[in-house]
């Protein structure tokens, strides 16, 4: 991504900040930058916009606009760097859970903003490629469940050991061009319907 190709939403309720923001975004090399007013379809019209990053400014963040970033972050999967002039433990840890990639502490200066909103979209990656994994691992142990349960149905009923019910299941699977899970998940059906 070039400098140039960048998006970023901008979030202030203040205007005069707000134009001191997109002004400093604009020097530091982001190609566009939409000034968007705070209300309640902030998350709808952030969504619309698709920016590859959010910008927050506030002079104290409170939880209804962490709450709003939260939806921002984890529901439009947009990173959201947030520049506060105040700040505390409890809003600092309210950030963090609700998905904040950046929060930066009266530290709102034009040379720093690049790499500020470099390092929250490489943390909201980070994150996302986190999460997809944990949930893909979360999928195969489920799937791996019931695979185990297949198998022990097919032992029982049929007298196999684990591998002979295994190597059933991967048979019956290649013959009906399906997934192992899918022909596990029917006998596992199956043997629920029948008692």
């Amino acid at each position: 991504m070039t400098e140039t190709s960048l998006t970023v939403a901008v979030i202030d309720p203040s205007r005069v900040r707000a134009a001191i923001l997109e002004e400093g975004l604009r020097a530091a090399g982001v190609g566009t930058v939409v000034l968007v007013s705070d209300g309640p379809d902030l998350q709808a019209r952030v969504a619309a916009l698709k920016p590859d990053v959010v910008v927050v400014h506030l002079e104290s963040p409170s939880r209804d606009i962490l709450e709003q970033m939260s939806g921002i972050s984890r529901h439009v999967e947009r990173p959201v760097a947030m520049f506060v002039d105040r700040s505390d433990a409890t809003m600092m840890q309210a950030a963090v859970d609700a998905g904040i990639s950046a929060y930066v502490v009266d530290g709102l200066r034009t040379e720093r903003i690049r790499p500020i909103l470099d390092i929250a979209i490489l943390r909201f990656n980070a994150f996302a490629r986190l999460q997809r994994e944990l949930l893909e691992a979360k999928s195969e142990l489920a799937d791996r469940k019931v695979i185990d349960r297949a198998k022990g149905i097919l032992m029982s009923r049929k007298g196999l050991s684990e591998e002979e019910s295994y190597k059933l299941l991967r048979r019956q699977a290649m013959n009906e061009k399906r997934k192992i899970i899918d022909i596990a998940k029917a006998i596992v059906t199956a043997a629920d319907l029948l008692g």
